[in-house]
């Protein structure tokens, strides 16, 4: 007889389990605010982006509610974990910030090796997906075709399926992501998106010059700016914040 291999629990279900496991002992009570996100994270030795997708969680669950420059307030006791009784895993979405930092890497990577093979149509099909994402912004619509289409052409000017299979895969995680819709459902101001089509732009430069690590170095700060913009816009506390994000590549600084 096989024995059931039990799922390892991503971080944020830990740290949000243990989170509930302080409600249920009554160490916090319905109505009450939670610590800070940032004491929390001292305390769990963890970064606060961790503890903002532990915090999404038990939003999604319907134990605590955001309520912007005011904190996280408990409204409801947490309910009996189905998954432990009945021996299934739990949800397998990733973190928000976890996937960004995926990205990062992986994409920052692929825009340097697509400078290198990037053909005239390639840069043709770069430059609709921008227009696209350019009009979008401006009728002030919430689709990211555009901003998709972008990113799926430069995994695409690699002439690599597997690599593109890979960012399509983080984008079908994105798109079916329960705690990645909840996070922007907190942000209301669009603003943000021009900065993110002028990163596109330098992104876009770098592959028309063939220039490798200005691709990459584009790709790389861009995505450090999707998640910074989203940690600051998404805070309920106050805009210092850490985790899941670099300083600089780690990858090339060891190289």
């Amino acid at each position: 007889m096989n024995a059931v291999v039990t799922p390892q629990k991503r971080l944020y279900q830990k740290i949000g389990q243990g989170l509930k496991d302080r409600i249920v002992s009554g160490e916090f009570v319905v109505g009450d605010r939670l610590p800070p996100e940032r004491e929390i994270a001292v305390q769990c030795q963890v970064s606060r982006s961790v503890v903002r997708e532990a915090l999404i969680m038990l939003e999604l669950q319907d134990v605590v509610e955001v309520r912007k420059g005011s904190g996280v307030y408990i409204i409801n006791q947490p309910k009996e974990d189905i998954d432990a009784k009945t021996g299934t895993s739990e949800s397998d979405d990733a973190g928000p910030f976890e996937m960004l930092q995926a990205r990062q890497l992986l994409e920052s990577h692929i825009a340097e090796f697509a400078a290198t093979q990037v053909t005239r149509n390639d840069i043709f099909r770069l430059r609709k997906a921008l227009q696209m994402e350019r009009q979008q912004i401006e009728g002030a619509s919430f689709d990211y075709d555009g901003d998709k289409m972008f990113h799926m052409a430069i995994a695409e000017a690699t002439q690599n399926k597997v690599l593109v299979d890979m960012v399509e895969d983080l984008w079908v995680r994105r798109q079916n992501s329960s705690m990645w819709l909840q996070l922007h459902a907190r942000i209301v101001n669009q603003n943000y998106r021009k900065a993110w089509l002028e990163d596109h732009e330098k992104i876009l430069l770098a592959l028309q010059h063939r220039d490798a690590s200005a691709a990459r170095d584009a790709m790389w700060q861009h995505l450090e700016n999707v998640k910074q913009t989203l940690l600051e816009l998404s805070d309920v506390d106050d805009p210092l914040f850490d985790g899941f994000l670099f300083s600089n590549n780690p990858v090339v600084s060891l190289a």
